[in-house]
């Protein structure tokens, strides 16, 4: 009989590389044959896919998949009837969340969505910016773009359009202005409702779900080990920022200290000038898998 498996599907793309990263530091290391949508796990308990992530929560509400990841966007634009079961936020790869705005020609003298009544508006996005749209009575025609989305503005074809955009330099390269965001968009991990309730897949989506957050957490922040003589201790202890209180043990047959603590990245920069001060020596920094 064979072995029963999480059918799990992963974006192609942008994020692919990212997602992949992110696998291997929670424990999974996959391998991608650009020529297969199937890319093979050390997992005999998952099978992976890999689409479009504009697709992949559809496929995720039809049961051709338990589970997959995709943006929080494709799940609201196909309207899925999915379990989400959280929101995986890429710091180390996209620290300015995605977001999809509404852009106009920047001479022009549309401000405000409600400028835009009778106008045309392009996007990828098109179920989501129709809905917006029709919630405020904003009488709009929206209409699928199929790529070179930020040039339509300045060749007349329409008079505004929905992309995404992170930083919005590319908008403004483009002689775009942004008059509004719709939505702010990020990882998620979500699941297909009916195999969420058998226990199998379930335990296992959780267990992806555990260690992928604990991989992200870890990305945030490093270890640090030092030396530390005795009459300094107290004094570095205090300068330590910690998830719990550091760990001390004392060096064999010595008056030292070793002390090893977990820190957020953000700090170590200015935090490792003021620990050499308070008369810490020989410090290591060093990286981290998972943070649970």
């Amino acid at each position: 009989m064979a072995k029963e498996a999480l059918k799990l599907i992963i974006p192609k793309g942008s994020l692919e590389q990212a997602t992949v990263d992110l696998f291997r530091r929670a424990g999974w290391n996959i391998s991608i044959s650009p020529r297969s949508y199937f890319p093979s796990v050390d997992d005999d308990e998952i099978m992976l896919a890999r689409l479009r992530a504009q697709e992949i929560s559809r496929y995720v509400e039809s049961a051709t998949f338990d589970a997959g990841l995709t943006g929080k966007d494709w799940v609201l634009e196909n309207d899925s009837d999915v379990v989400v079961i959280d929101d995986l936020v890429y710091s180390k790869v996209s620290p300015t969340p995605a977001r999809w705005v509404l852009a106009v020609d920047a001479e022009s003298d549309y401000h405000a969505p409600e400028d835009l009544e009778g106008k045309r508006v392009a996007t990828e996005l098109v179920r989501f910016t129709r809905k917006f749209f029709d919630e405020r009575n904003i009488n709009v025609e929206v209409e699928f773009s199929w790529g070179s989305t930020e040039a339509k503005v300045s060749e007349g074809v329409v008079e505004a359009i929905v992309d995404v955009t992170e930083t919005g330099n590319t908008l403004r390269a483009n002689g775009l202005r942004i008059i509004h965001t719709l939505l702010t968009t990020n990882t998620q991990l979500i699941a297909n409702r009916k195999a969420y309730k058998n226990p199998f897949k379930k335990e296992k989506i959780q267990q992806i779900h555990l260690l992928l957050q604990a991989a992200l957490e870890a990305a945030k922040m490093v270890g640090l080990k030092m030396n530390v003589p005795k009459e300094h201790l107290e004094t570095i202890v205090k300068l330590l920022p910690s998830l719990n209180a550091p760990t001390v043990s004392g060096l064999y047959k010595s008056d030292w200290f070793a002390v090893e603590v977990v820190v957020s990245e953000q700090i170590v920069r200015s935090l490792i000038p003021r620990l050499l001060k308070g008369g810490a020596a020989g410090i290591i920094e060093y990286s981290l898998n998972k943070v649970l």
